[in-house]
């Protein structure tokens, strides 16, 4: 759920290694945005290489909409689980006998898909228990953490809503409000179970949407990599998450922009130095549908209502040393508002943030205006 940040012209351009090399860069495009990696000291182009590999084996782990990604997979399984179910007026979650569950796991093996290869089984208590990579796992666990952080306001198992709610359509429409009801009792990371790596859900039909949290543990995924490989500063930029590995140099910081709710991609309503931080916003303005009587709906989701947050705010700026915990504290302080978001930011150790409220005014947590740039 992070936005475009603007950065700042020369970021990336016109700067040099020690000994007058220039920065190794690479820019591609996954998990639906282009992405950059700089890296300012230490590090190879084999390394960037094997970077860019890495950015396709997160999509095809973690992507909601990519057919035959292992988190596709686990959706698909969980769909045809509950129409198995309704077809056979089977009452899915119950107790099974042995040959009920054969026969629901018999009737699943022969709707689901050649290319769906997740190994699953349907246990006697009657629920669909579905073996998944670590990879998977360890971001499922980290978003159901921050279901228990938010309250519920940061919900992976959005996913019923978020397949209806189609924002990145050229033409996107409002869903009907029957199929926003229907949605909701799908809705609830309560009902996940993470026991390993056996994933289960309490209620057949869920589905899991990783979109508010991927990038920032891909983020910090790979700058662990990038440390392994001996590069000691390095830039990274994934669609709106970035992540300052280091400093530019011994002496100077990177500079990142805070987008201007509403405005030209380079006009910037703040902008921060930070070492060794990740810089995450959410907010309203990049992806929304604007009704004929004038209602804007954006795309962070309410899981309650099945529309968008309603509040006072454009937007929210995380800074944090972990990206994941920036991509899941901007959402949530957003869902928060600002009266409690900046109560709960103060709280934290190491965090700092910036609300950006609807009449353009600033708001900033304890500490974060010494981030702020001069000019």
């Amino acid at each position: 759920m992070a936005l475009v940040l603007s950065l700042w012209v020369g970021l990336f351009m016109g700067c040099s290694r020690a000994g007058g090399e220039e920065n190794l860069t690479t820019t591609g495009f996954a998990f639906d945005t282009t992405y950059t990696i700089t890296l300012y000291e230490g590090g190879s182009r084999e390394v960037l290489d094997s970077c860019i590999k890495k950015c396709s084996e997160y999509e095809r782990i973690f992507s909601r909409t990519l057919e035959g990604s292992e988190l596709y997979q686990v959706n698909e399984l969980e769909q045809i689980y509950g129409q198995v179910c309704q077809n056979m007026d089977a009452a899915c979650g119950v107790p099974y006998t042995g040959k009920e569950a054969k026969a629901v796991c018999d009737a699943i093996a022969e709707r689901k898909p050649e290319n769906n290869t997740l190994p699953y089984q349907i246990e006697e208590d009657g629920r669909m228990v579905i073996s998944v990579s670590d990879m998977l796992r360890d971001i499922i666990k980290k978003g159901l953490e921050y279901g228990e952080i938010s309250g519920g306001s940061f919900d992976i198992t959005v996913e019923p809503l978020t397949s209806i709610w189609n924002f990145k359509e050229e033409d996107p429409v409002i869903p009907d409000k029957e199929e926003v009801k229907a949605a909701l009792p799908f809705i609830d990371y309560r009902k996940v179970s993470l026991e390993g790596n056996q994933l289960s859900f309490q209620q057949p039909g869920m589905g899991i949407d990783l979109g508010g949290i991927a990038k920032g543990f891909i983020a910090d995924d790979l700058k662990s990599y990038l440390a392994g490989q001996g590069v000691r500063r390095a830039f990274i930029y994934l669609g709106g998450n970035v992540l300052c590995f280091g400093g530019k140099s011994e002496t100077e910081a990177f500079r990142v922009g805070i987008q201007q709710p509403f405005a030209e991609r380079n006009e910037i309503a703040a902008a921060v130095e930070v070492r060794d931080m990740s810089v995450v916003s959410s907010g309203v303005y990049e992806r929304y549908i604007k009704a004929e009587d004038g209602v804007m709906y954006h795309h962070i989701l309410n899981p309650d209502t099945g529309y968008s947050y309603d509040n006072d705010l454009f937007g929210v700026t995380v800074l944090s040393e972990e990206s994941v915990d920036g991509d899941g504290l901007s959402t949530t302080c957003f869902a928060m508002g600002k009266e409690k978001g900046l109560t709960y930011v103060n709280s934290l150790e190491g965090v700092y943030a910036v609300f950006i409220t609807k009449d353009g005014k600033m708001w900033y947590s304890d500490g974060m205006k010494d981030y702020l740039c001069d000019s």
